[in-house]
């Protein structure tokens, strides 16, 4: 197919990422020797202050990594927990949007560091310098920054969140964008490290706004968890993702369940019919079972074995849509992106506030934005992602990465999305591996992603829901799809709720990044 963006190939390594800003200091950090990981924690920190909606230091993350040379593959689990005061009975009034009763404790910064430990090269000073300078110099607003603060305002007219960030509403597309607080936060981090946010002035700043709600204990006892990431064997290749309480899981039963059909030979209709048919039975599941593992069991080899699989197969009905019902609730704003070094190491790297602006909430005198990830708990004691003091909320966030027979990388990809990060991953991984497609192909590919409801702000899910389609897909498709039961809303040509990065690693070490025109990112290579 005809893609509007090139492959950028490289031997040494490269980054994408959803803003451009953020990946020239990737590359930077890359020229001056540093690791994927250095590079990544300069991604993270620039994307930060440049796209502060969908992603912030008071934020989380969650990281796939692969070693090169040991051919080891890491999970890092950087969610937080619900402070000490989060309990049901605080809520009785339900889970507020927006304030610090919205947030979990914070997990990028602590994901910085433990990742920093393992694979850093370069001081974490150096690494932070990009990210302090766009702070404290300012950089120009983009279309895309001046949309986000116009939606957040539409939905929280109210709001102090950018006051309390030092930026005006006013502004305009190419207008200098400073904020001076974040820019002292981030140098406090770089200067105090790891500290300097748990453990000092930062924490003390949110422990007093919060009237308590948030202790010492609650910041010093948080914790990046380094997991054996979830795997599984499709068609030649071992898929690597992320463990609960994310809901990798999905895409893995996805897949699992996509492999024992000839992909490759379906036409279009057939093949969406399966992969929306796929999401729906992987919903089901994660529904029954996930919440944060340290708390109770969370039986994922059950879902992904072949018992299950074999049951769930005949659920898969060619000629007839699945419509029932299987609800949940979730956030739609994050910041997923890539890096990869000259030794062949790289990580798939996603980051989140939750809802726009998260909890449209500053800590005051930092310009550091708070999650709202606290809405994802549940206030049914029956459910297993059930509201308790210390534990983690049900995540959306999944990044995977895959391997060849051989252990040596193969495909690093992801996108934001909320619940459409699961669909739109197995379509990236179909559309490389069963149907041959290069990465920019794979991106630029007319996508589907079925919702409760018509429209990608839609926060619940529902095997009953509506199937969008993008309308370069042709109307014989849509027809037949129709004629299955499906809900079809056709939707603009590049209107999926998704912006993806995508690398692919040839057998003789070159690396191919691509790019989704679907956002303002951008794919670089050394």
């Amino acid at each position: 197919m005809q893609t509007g963006r090139s492959v950028i190939y490289s031997k040494k390594g490269g980054a994408a990422a959803s803003a451009p800003l953020a990946v020239s200091a990737a590359i930077t950090i890359l020229n001056r020797g540093g690791s994927f990981i250095d590079a990544g924690i300069a991604l993270s920190a620039v994307i930060c202050v440049v796209e502060p909606g969908a992603s912030h230091l008071g934020g989380d993350a969650f990281l796939i990594t692969h070693h090169a040379k040991s051919k080891e593959n890491l999970a890092f689990n950087g969610s937080g927990e619900a402070p000490h005061s989060a309990t049901a009975q605080a809520y009785s009034n339900g889970i507020p949007l927006h304030g610090f009763k919205s947030a979990t404790v914070p997990g990028l910064v602590s994901t910085w560091f433990e990742a920093h430990e393992r694979y850093g090269k370069l001081p974490l000073a150096e690494l932070l310098a990009p990210a302090i300078d766009y702070a404290e110099n300012g950089f120009a607003a983009t279309p895309g920054f001046i949309k986000r603060i116009a939606a957040h305002l539409a939905i929280a007219p109210e709001t102090e969140i950018f006051k309390n960030m030092g930026i005006d509403t006013n502004s305009k597309v190419g207008d200098l964008i400073v904020q001076k607080d974040l820019a002292a936060s981030l140098r406090a981090i770089a200067l105090d490290g790891r500290a300097a946010f748990y453990d000092g002035k930062i924490s003390q700043q949110l422990i007093s706004a919060s009237d308590g709600w948030f202790n010492a204990q609650d910041l010093k006892s948080h914790s990046t968890r380094v997991l054996v990431p979830l795997s599984i064997k499709y068609r030649d290749f071992t898929i690597y993702g992320q463990p609960p309480p994310t809901q990798g899981m999905i895409l893995m039963e996805e897949l699992l369940l996509c492999e024992r059909f000839n992909i490759s030979s379906l036409d279009e209709a057939d093949r969406i019919h399966v992969g929306v048919e796929s999401k729906k039975i992987g919903f089901t599941d994660r529904n029954l079972i996930l919440g944060d593992p340290e708390f109770l069991d969370v039986n994922v080899e059950k879902v992904l074995s072949k018992e299950n699989i074999d049951w769930r197969l005949p659920q898969i009905n060619m000629a007839e849509a699945n419509n029932e019902d299987a609800a949940t609730s979730e956030g739609s704003d994050t910041t997923y992106f890539l890096v990869a070094d000259a030794e062949g190491n790289a990580v798939s790297w996603i980051q989140s506030v939750f809802h726009g602006f998260g909890s449209s909430w500053v800590i005051p005198g930092t310009g550091i934005v708070l999650n709202n990830r606290l809405t994802g708990f549940s206030l049914d004691p029956q459910s297993p992602n059930f509201i308790q003091p210390g534990k983690r909320p049900a995540h959306t966030l999944n990044a995977w990465s895959a391997t060849r027979e051989d252990g040596s990388l193969y495909l690093v990809g992801g996108t934001p999305g909320a619940n459409i990060q699961v669909q739109t991953n197995l379509q990236l991984i179909i559309n490389v591996v069963d149907l041959g497609m290069n990465v920019q192909e794979a991106i630029e590919s007319p996508r589907w992603q079925h919702l409760s409801a018509a429209g990608q702000s839609s926060l619940d899910e529902n095997g009953s829901g509506v199937l969008e389609i993008e309308n370069r897909v042709s109307s014989e498709v849509i027809d037949d799809l129709r004629a299955r039961g499906h809900k079809i809303s056709a939707i603009g040509a590049w209107a999926h709720g998704s912006s993806v990065q995508l690398l692919e690693v040839s057998p003789t070490g070159t690396f191919m990044f691509g790019s989704d025109p679907r956002c303002e990112g951008l794919a670089s290579g050394i």
